[in-house]
């Protein structure tokens, strides 16, 4: 097994910070000198002589690469045993939704691929589905990545990569063709490569408080493309606690109460381990609570909680502690509901040198949410408990996202300028908890790079349509269960 290093300038400043114990050593760490732009762009461009950039193209298939069923079986031993046919239904759904659904099984690949040694907090599970808008604590649009599960250090290339096969696997989903697959790869580096230049020459509180808002969407996108954007957008401005009220809930004796969909939105009494689901709630609480800073605390003790229910969400995440909580404001139309995510490794985690101060899966999510986008969430937060860690956020807060249709060749025209936003987003979150000048140096201002990622995109797809053929035969030959149609939506 393959593990990624770190560079020691890549972190020098924080690891003197860190390790500050000394006399005078913490002013000693802020005083230090720092390298100039111009320096760290140089350390990147050198890098290129220990891993030509033309080397990103590679994925050598090693012949002793693991089963990537045995992957997803070994993840599913700590999962609810009654929904993983749900998770391998929604898998089986396209090749894209196995690569969705797969991040451990591209993460092992990931790791026998060349890397500079530049770590950023790396998303883990960055797909062209993992981008949306929501909006931000000031109540503006934002466009940026969704979810944050499997966020970890990590090198940069990784999410670079995944991003860009899950858009020639997106784009062949759609109706396209290698060529069309190929060019929406490219697009996504040339976009990445493009945006962090510029985040390099920005002051590190300029790129901290950069937001990519609906009006600099709307500035890049052609006009077929904003007629797209305007109803998304639209459409999140809409959706909000109360659009989700209507929706998910229903009056009973007076107040809201969670619609049951077995097995999809379930009503428990008890845990999988026994433990009734007020107690559960109870410690959940306390842990989520002590994260809050103190004005959270306050603004949340005015709700009181008024129901509960196990909801399955996305594709990789069926079958983990996934819950939604429904509070109650002034009244019945003052709603606010709390998602619990339960969080567990990173699929990252065993392929670097590198780890969060902290043992919190829960924490290392937020932490690593904050990092890339900010804080946009205000009751973001982090507790441990119930066997497991977890976070929480809140389920609906003017969010929206892209949706894709097998066979849109309508949408697959806009899909190249979607996947020009995609690598836009990345570059943003890289340079937010990396180094975008180190970076930006090693990437160049030719396109040696995103050809090299485009080749890489397509054989990777390839590969996906491997092994989401290898699901599908392990369905056949019953060695997994599936559930019915009937049941997944």
């Amino acid at each position: 097994m393959a593990i990624a290093r770190r560079r020691v300038e890549d972190r020098a400043h924080l690891k003197h910070l860190n390790e500050a114990t000394e006399n005078l050593a913490m002013l000693a760490s802020f005083t230090d000198k720092r390298p100039s732009v111009k320096e760290r762009l140089a350390i990147g461009k050198a890098l290129r002589d220990q891993v030509p950039r033309a080397e990103h193209a590679r994925f050598d298939k090693n012949p002793d690469r693991p089963d990537p069923i045995a992957i997803l079986e070994q993840q599913n031993v700590a999962r609810v045993q009654k929904l993983v046919p749900v998770r391998f239904a929604r898998m089986l759904a396209s090749p894209f939704a196995f690569l969705r659904g797969s991040a451990a099984v591209m993460a092992a690949d990931l790791s026998e691929t060349p890397t500079s040694g530049l770590f950023v907090n790396a998303c883990g599970d960055m797909h062209v589905a993992n981008f949306g808008v929501f909006a931000s604590a000031e109540r503006n649009l934002v466009f940026a990545i969704n979810d944050f599960d499997e966020i970890h250090p990590g090198p940069w290339e990784w999410d670079l990569k995944r991003l860009a096969a899950s858009a020639a696997v997106a784009a062949r989903f759609m109706g396209g063709n290698k060529d069309r697959a190929a060019d929406c790869a490219r697009a996504i580096s040339r976009s990445y490569r493009k945006r962090i230049r510029r985040f390099a020459e920005m002051g590190y509180l300029e790129v901290w408080y950069n937001r990519i808002d609906d009006r600099a969407v709307m500035d890049t996108l052609s006009a077929k493309a904003r007629k797209r954007a305007d109803r998304i957008t639209a459409k999140a401005r809409e959706k909000g606690h109360v659009q989700v009220l209507e929706k998910l809930t229903e009056q009973v004796d007076g107040e809201h109460r969670i619609i049951e969909e077995v097995p999809l939105i379930v009503r428990e009494t008890h845990l999988e381990n026994g433990m009734p689901i007020n107690n559960a709630l109870d410690l959940m609480l306390r842990a989520y609570i002590e994260s809050l800073s103190y004005d959270r605390r306050k603004l949340l003790s005015r709700y009181r909680i008024v129901d509960s229910a196990r909801k399955v969400v996305g594709v990789g995440s069926v079958g983990t502690g996934c819950w939604v909580i429904l509070l109650q404001g002034i009244d019945g139309d003052d709603p606010l509901f709390l998602q619990v995510k339960q969080a567990q490794a990173s699929v990252l985690a065993p392929y670097v040198d590198v780890t969060m101060p902290f043992k919190s899966h829960g924490r290392r999510v937020v932490v690593g949410q904050r990092l890339t986008q900010g804080a946009p969430d205000i009751f973001l937060g982090w507790g441990e408990g119930l066997d497991h860690h977890f976070y929480i956020r809140q389920l609906a807060d003017m969010k929206g996202s892209v949706s894709f249709e097998e066979g849109d060749v309508d949408q697959l025209e806009t899909f190249e300028e979607y996947c020009t936003l995609c690598g836009w987003a990345l570059a943003l979150a890289h340079a937010k908890s990396g180094d975008p000048a180190m970076i930006a140096g090693y990437c160049g201002n030719s396109d040696e790079l995103d050809e090299a990622v485009a080749k890489f995109a397509l054989t990777y797809a390839r590969q996906t349509d491997k092994d989401y053929e290898a699901l599908d035969k392990a369905r056949r030959s019953g060695r997994i269960r599936v559930a019915s149609d009937s049941m997944v939506k």
